[in-house]
């Protein structure tokens, strides 16, 4: 991989420039082997690495580039002209499917992923499905890629990417919605707004590490904490016994919904 030249389209937006920063802090790629195509032609925020090289002419970003990863805006992609017949092709784009990524750019070694700005702080979750034209090497470097980002896995279906795009791609989403609800009991309980607000940060960072380590799955810290029928089972048994769960499941709906509608 250490050979390998990597393009970003889209490399100075909150994805693009989240996945850059966590190959260049994992070394993954040596700067001067990364493009970066910006059309101001400038790239905030990465003034400790020299050696990237930016700018404004796509083409010039291809030609250079063994590889290119795909992170514009999906309504943007159809006003580019990009011929990638003969590159590695790795898209963040949501809704944007394979078929589609190879009418528009030629290309057959494609890889479709999700991804999510926590790539920034290694926290992301990055499933990608890849074409039969892709080769042993292809799949390597994207897992490296999405490992450098957080974590990953290769997945068999690309229509599973949609759900991923509702579950995980908005960070923080869902869950800061939770939290908001959290925080809002809070203060109408009469906590000062910046208590409430730091307790529910704290709340959700702690339960975030505690659900990402170890085996056991956050359905069996739930049950847990009703088996051992203390304050916080008395709440949970509530909202197990309301529709909560069917209104969640209704707005991942509406959002894969959406994202099959975009490309």
């Amino acid at each position: 991989m250490a050979d390998q030249t990597f393009g970003i389209i889209g490399g100075t937006g909150m994805l693009g420039s989240a996945i850059l920063r966590a190959v260049v802090q994992a070394q993954m790629i040596a700067e001067e082997r990364i493009w970066v195509a910006s059309r101001s032609g400038q790239l905030d925020g990465f003034s400790d690495y020299p050696g990237l090289s930016i700018t404004t002419d796509t083409t010039a970003l291809i030609a250079a580039s063994d590889v290119v990863l795909l992170c514009v805006p999906p309504a943007a992609m159809g006003t580019l002209s990009l011929d990638l017949k003969d590159k590695l092709v790795i898209s963040v784009m949501a809704g944007i499917t394979i078929d589609r990524i190879s009418e528009m750019t030629g290309a057959t070694r494609i890889i479709r992923a999700m991804s999510s700005p926590a790539a920034a702080e290694r926290l992301a979750y990055s499933p990608w499905v890849a074409t039969e034209a892709t080769s042993d090497a292809d799949r390597a470097f994207a897992t490296a890629l999405f490992e450098a980002c957080g974590s990953t896995d290769r997945i068999t279906q690309e229509a599973h990417l949609d759900v991923f795009t509702a579950m995980t791609g908005p960070v923080p989403g869902f869950v800061a919605y939770f939290a908001e609800v959290m925080a809002e009991y809070a203060e109408a309980k009469g906590l000062p707004p910046e208590v409430a607000d730091k307790a529910v940060r704290q709340l959700f960072l702690g339960a975030g590490q505690m659900m990402a380590t170890g085996a056991a799955r956050p359905s069996d810290h739930v049950q847990e904490m009703i088996d051992y029928a203390g304050t916080t089972a008395a709440g949970l048994e509530v909202l197990r016994a309301s529709d909560i769960g069917a209104k969640l499941a209704k707005g991942l709906d509406a959002a894969v919904a959406r994202c099959r509608t975009i490309g």
